[in-house]
């Protein structure tokens, strides 16, 4: 893993912040105070690419809807591909809990 590299009590401090967070609302706070609008725009944008990789949207589909370039594209694309399963991890989970939340309204 990349992310190994930069493996230390620092990134663990993060991790374990952004674990403690208890609801959405509390993520807005956080990443409001963490990060520039841009990053945590970018951070939105890939995890919306992923997940439109995932659904086999094209990538002139993507660039259009998302806005991300060719380049991040590839990237994320690259990762699904290659990567250690992270976007495959988060998007299963959210497609479970939204199946979860639409079975549970029925």
């Amino acid at each position: 893993m990349q992310i190994d590299k930069l493996r230390g009590q620092q990134l663990d401090e993060l991790f374990d912040a952004i674990l403690s967070l208890k609801d959405r609302e509390e993520c807005y706070r956080f990443f409001d105070d963490i990060a520039t609008m841009s990053e945590v725009q970018s951070l939105a944008q890939r995890l919306q690419v992923a997940k439109m990789l995932q659904d086999g949207y094209t990538y002139g589909v993507i660039v259009k809807e998302s806005g991300a370039s060719t380049t991040t594209i590839s990237r994320v694309k690259r990762c699904l591909t290659y990567g250690n399963d992270g976007y495959k991890m988060v998007l299963d989970r959210i497609s479970q809990t939204e199946q979860d939340e639409t079975e549970n309204v029925d």
